[in-house]
Order: structure tokens, then sequence, then C-alpha cells
């Protein structure tokens, strides 16, 4: 049985293809961004009725973080400005949740990230005297030091981390390796939940992976992602912050203190360049928003 999604993008497309005589190219890269968006609604037990501002944004990051092109992601936000047009005019939903969300003019679509202020209190709020919340303290700076994703995370053997030499073996997309380089908070952290929590956790059970559950397994994507929005809820981050967020803010920072886009770039896994330029953009209006700030409060001063 088909889902409703699936029946309106393909009305959609047909209604493209009556009114405004599209070619089939255009058609086609159409059905192609909305499927992609339709298959992560499922994925999220979502329907496009109950997409919202920030599953929206939530979506874009995690093309963002797929790798996809800056021009792929413009074409795809062009896409579902028409298509959430398109429902609203026949009033399949109340509002559009895509009248706030714009390309900027660069061509880039510049994702939520944290301040260097943010990032310490999400990274500092976990009670490392509880030994579930050492294990996301860990599994925090371990994030936020490489700028790993979410899914290599969670998928860290025992045998990718050396903490002795202070780095980290990451099996990315493809399965393609990438040795990244700990901070020295975040070897002190996470020594100190290999010593006092994994074990509690495990239950005694000989696991591989570094990151464990209550349940002695590996823990999952989507429970970690539970556990930071505790984090953020408790240091009242209002932001939207989703699991790709720390990951956006390594790459910020690490920009603003001078790194090289090409290292970024190699850190992240990226494979082409121009998705790791996004994160100049990012920077850059970080750097132009505080900027303004300091030149108010000095007038305030005045």
């Amino acid at each position: 049985m088909q889902s409703e999604s699936k029946l309106l993008i393909d009305t959609f497309i047909d209604s493209l293809w009556l009114e405004k005589n599209l070619s089939q190219n255009t058609l086609e890269s159409y059905k192609n961004d909305l499927t992609k968006f339709r298959l992560y609604l499922e994925k999220n037990n979502r329907d496009v009725h109950k997409a919202d501002h920030f599953l929206i944004l939530s979506y874009l990051s995690f093309l963002l973080d797929k790798g996809f092109s800056s021009k792929t992601i413009s074409r795809n936000i062009s896409s579902l400005k028409g298509f959430f047009r398109y429902l609203l005019n026949l009033d399949h939903i109340a509002t559009n949740p895509m009248s706030n969300i714009e390309a900027p003019k660069s061509g880039f679509f510049l994702p939520t990230t944290l301040t260097v202020k943010e990032t310490e209190l999400i990274l500092n709020s976990p009670d490392d005297t509880k030994a579930i919340e050492l294990r996301d303290k860990a599994m925090l700076f371990a994030l936020y030091a490489t700028g790993m994703r979410i899914s290599e995370l969670v998928n860290l053997a025992m045998h990718n981390i050396d903490l002795t030499r202070g780095s980290v073996q990451v099996v990315g997309k493809g399965g393609k390796e990438r040795l990244i380089p700990l901070t020295e908070r975040s070897v002190k952290i996470i020594e100190k939940y290999l010593l006092e929590s994994r074990e509690k956790l495990s239950k005694g059970k000989d696991h591989i992976n570094v990151f464990v559950s209550t349940h002695g397994k590996r823990i999952t994507r989507h429970s970690f992602w539970h556990r930071i929005k505790i984090y953020i809820n408790r240091v009242g981050i209002s932001k939207d912050v989703h699991p790709h967020t720390l990951r956006h803010a390594f790459a910020t920072h690490m920009l603003n203190n001078g790194a090289d886009l090409r290292s970024v770039q190699l850190l992240l896994g990226h494979t082409d360049l121009s998705t790791t330029q996004i994160y100049t953009h990012i920077a850059q209006t970080e750097m132009q928003n505080m900027h303004k700030k300091h030149h108010q409060k000095k007038k305030k001063k005045k």
C-alpha cells in the first residue's frame, strides 16, 4: 500500500508536468529530491502533514552530513519549497514549514551551530559521578574533539581507539578509514569512563564497542540522540540542535581558530571540498555577528 506522502509527491510531479511543461530531467530531479525527503520522514515516523520548520532544518543538515554538495542542497530547498507551496494551496497543510527557510545568495545552506560557550555548557552538563552520565560525557567530548558522525561514534570498537597516542581510527562512509587526533581533555574523560563506568554498564560482558548501553550492548544512534536532548534542555539552549550540531560546531570552531580547510575536510571525511566550504561561511557569519555585538556594546558605553 502506497503511503499518503508518496501519493502527494506523485500528484505534485503530475501537476508540474501538466501546468509548467517541465522537461523530463527536471521532473526526475524534483521526484528524486522529494523521494529522499519522504524516506527521511518515514525513518523518523513522520509524514508531510507533520513536517515542521525544525524537521526541515534537521533534514537539510542530514543531507549536508551525507556529503551532498551545496548546489544539490540548494536544489533540494527549491524542490521542497515548490512541494509545500502546492500542499498549502490545496489545503493539505495549514502552515508552510518552508516559509522561513532560504538558500543564501551564495548558494550555501548554513546549518545551525553552537558558540564555544554553548558547546562548553553541553559538554560539562553530564554528572560524571553517575555511570551513564560519565559515558555520555565521554561520548560528547569524543564527538566534539573529532567531528565524527554519531553513527561513527557509536560503532567505535576498542581496537579503534589509542589513548596513549591520543588518536581514534574512524571507519566512515564506504568503509573509508581516517585517523583523527583526540584532545587532552577528551582523552582524560574517555579514560575515566573506561576505568569507572564501562564495566558497570557492560555488566561484565566482553563487549568490543567502546560505548555501551545500560543493557551491556552497543548504544544506538537514536538512544544517544535522546541523551543529548536531555543535556540541551538541562542547560537551557533553545536553538534547533540536532544530531549533527556538535559536528558542525567542531568544524566551525576549527576554522575560527585558523585551521586549514583541507585539513578540516580530511578530519570530517568529506569527499567534496565544497561541502566543507559551507563551514567557512558559518565561521564568517559568526565573526560578523561577534564584531557587530562588540561595536554595539562600545556605542552604548559612549
